[in-house]
């Protein structure tokens, strides 16, 4: 029986996190699911993930700290040896009100970027010598980050996530051009993404701006997780000279606009 391949996915409870774990476990990958506080969630998603035939590993960490993201990666080693996927999926944002530069508070600024950004890079050279250890076995490693549409572009998004995801896109570059050519860089910018994260954003103007969203984007709906998901599982087990570039999952909107 052929080995299954073994991928970690930091923020993996909820969301595109969660979307992303149950793609991989249905492609026949064995997961290691990071979460910061999300355990129940965390431990459902595992045993979906099991019930597809993967075998998963829960992680607490905060992508943040570097100590326990080393931590966290020799947990991964022990129980899985080696790593053939990584998506740096974990993230945050801060609170604004849209417009009002000064509603913005500077630690929680400086916490998107931490989780954000740092932790990305963080994850990332922790994980290198794994996915080099997935290259010797005959592997394409391959690195998903999440990044977003407000990263490319303006949103109301606030202005430390908007600049977070802006790092990210160019921080994917950096690393494509760093770690090739044994491991693929590559991100994920999605568009307005129905669910719990754009209903925090919009609070109760969601439904509407959502369905003017939708009416205004030439495949007429919003991105969901498993949209967003789908595009990493084709980055990750396809492509494979592609390296560097940021895919926008939008259906049409910014090419319309």
């Amino acid at each position: 029986m052929t080995e299954r391949k073994k991928a970690l996915i930091t923020g993996g409870a909820t969301g595109i996190g969660k979307s992303a774990v149950l793609a991989l476990a249905r492609a026949g990958y064995d997961v290691a699911i990071n979460y910061a506080s999300s355990a129940k969630a965390a431990a459902a998603t595992a045993k979906e993930a099991e019930a597809l035939g993967a075998t998963t590993l829960l992680v607490q960490c905060d992508v943040a700290d570097d100590a326990a993201v080393r931590a966290m990666m020799k947990t991964v080693e022990a129980a899985f040896g080696h790593l053939d996927a990584l998506i740096n999926n974990a993230g945050t944002t801060a609170s604004w009100k849209v417009k009002d530069l000064e509603s913005l508070d500077m630690a929680e600024w400086d916490r998107t970027f931490a989780v954000n950004v740092r932790g990305t890079f963080q994850v990332t050279r922790a994980a290198v010598p794994l996915l080099k250890k997935g290259k010797a076995l005959g592997g394409s490693p391959s690195i998903v980050n999440s990044a977003s549409i407000v990263g490319l572009r303006p949103g109301p998004q606030p202005p430390p996530y908007a600049a977070s995801k802006a790092a990210v896109v160019n921080l994917t570059k950096t690393l494509a051009w760093n770690l090739g050519p044994d491991i693929r860089v590559n991100a994920v910018a999605p568009g307005w993404m129905e669910g719990d994260w754009m209903q925090r954003m919009l609070g109760d103007k969601y439904d509407d701006l959502m369905g003017k969203r939708a009416k205004l984007t030439p495949l007429k709906r919003c991105v969901t997780a498993d949209d967003v998901a789908e595009t990493m599982m084709s980055l990750i087990t396809a492509n494979r000279f592609v390296t560097g570039e940021i895919v926008v999952i939008d259906g049409g909107f910014t090419s319309s606009t």
